[in-house]
């Protein structure tokens, strides 16, 4: 942001959780505001509309334009003001040129009023942020809060059991995310709670949450539980692995509610296909363990599927011939699934990253195409796909 010649005032804002502090300058270098302004919207409008009033156009600069500084951009935009943003890495890099150590707020605003006023190059312009982008904002850092206090909480409890049942805890500890362990330890606490619940007992009852792994998940625990014979003094917690058990079991429905939100809002955004359809870290990191296995070819780009290499023969590889039908039936493989497809006009990032193939042929389709649903084609069981397949 470069172009400041038609503004009157440059007002710089350090924000704060309870108040403010502004500092106003022409671009002259005249000091015409300093004072600190409480958080509420009036003053900020009185502070706004008084400037503009007397020198024209006014420009709000920030250096923390999300969170506390959300309301007085807010305020600015609504009542036509300019708004910049000071990056923080460079307003406390320009901060270090102006004498003293002392870090005040009066001395944050008058250095991000004087940075826009001889600095202009060094702002940010802001574009208005639409509701769907703020609100997963917010629900992801909540996710983020989450995620941390689920790893202390299991952290805490594998502490717990660890000095006095290791063999216990290296069965359940990596385990404590799934809702069949957390529900057992707040129920029967310490692995003396378990041993006297009994075997059968405690299959019946985690049976319901976990189908698949209750007998084995008893069977190893009570295993763990036979190897140690010896007491350590201090080995029951009565209340504290059941309370943390608890909490953990409550983090994790918050995540899942919270999953199901974030899915939610993603579908709304305009530019949902295409985030949907960028491979992440883990999938490239997949991509990157199949591509240094011998036994597995990967196929294209950052794609998370590989095909076998025949031991002798030539490798029917997943669409090596280009298509060359008239009327192609196109199909997309986007994350180890098939969607379905049709020619395009423009090339999209999807085509970019993932090949299609045509289902009469069983040809690379290299033409620009586009998914026709977000709905997988499903497979019939028993038989392999056709594609790729030549005879």
């Amino acid at each position: 942001m470069d172009d400041i010649d038609d503004v009157g005032v440059l007002l710089g804002l350090d924000v704060g959780k309870s108040a403010r502090h502004g500092h106003g300058l022409t671009p002259a270098g005249k000091k015409v505001f300093d004072k600190q302004l409480p958080n509420s919207e009036p003053k900020l409008r009185a502070v706004f509309d008084k400037p503009a009033a007397k020198f024209g156009t006014v420009l709000v600069i920030v250096d923390q334009p999300a969170s506390i500084g959300a309301l007085p951009l807010t305020v600015a935009r609504d009542a036509g003001r300019k708004v910049a943003h000071l990056p923080g890495l460079s307003m406390r890099r320009i901060a270090d040129l102006y004498p003293g150590e002392a870090k005040t707020d009066a001395k944050d605003a008058a250095v991000i009023a004087d940075a826009a006023r001889t600095m202009p190059h060094t702002l940010r312009s802001l574009q208005l942020t639409d509701e769907i982008t703020t609100e997963l904002t917010v629900l992801v850092g909540f996710d983020q809060d989450l995620a941390a206090e689920a790893t202390r909480t299991s952290n805490r409890i594998r502490g717990l059991l660890t000095p006095f049942h290791p063999s216990p805890e290296r069965v359940l500890g990596p385990r404590l995310d799934h809702p069949a362990v957390t529900w057992r330890l707040e129920r029967y606490g310490s692995p003396a709670g378990l041993r006297k619940a009994g075997r059968r007992r405690l299959v019946e009852v985690i049976r319901p949450k976990a189908p698949r792994m209750a007998q084995r998940l008893i069977d190893e625990v009570f295993g763990a539980l036979d190897e140690q014979t010896a007491v350590v003094p201090g080995h029951r917690h009565p209340v504290v692995i059941p309370s943390l058990a608890r909490s953990l079991a409550a983090v994790h429905e918050q995540r899942r509610a919270l999953e199901a939100q974030i899915g939610q809002l993603l579908e709304k955004h305009p530019l949902s296909k295409v985030l949907t359809s960028i491979p992440s870290k883990t999938d490239q990191r997949r991509f990157e363990n199949a591509a240094n296995t011998e036994k597995h070819r990967p196929v294209d780009g950052y794609r998370t599927d590989f095909i076998e290499t025949p031991v002798d023969g030539p490798a029917h590889v997943w669409g090596a011939r280009s298509c060359t039908c008239t009327t192609p039936q196109i199909v997309a493989k986007i994350q180890n699934a098939e969607y379905p497809a049709e020619p395009s006009e423009q090339m999209g990032p999807a085509t970019a990253l993932f090949r299609a193939q045509c289902r009469v042929c069983g040809g690379r389709y290299d033409k620009p195409w586009r998914r026709t649903s977000s709905a997988p084609v499903p497979r019939q069981r028993g038989r392999p796909p056709e594609i790729g397949r030549h005879r």
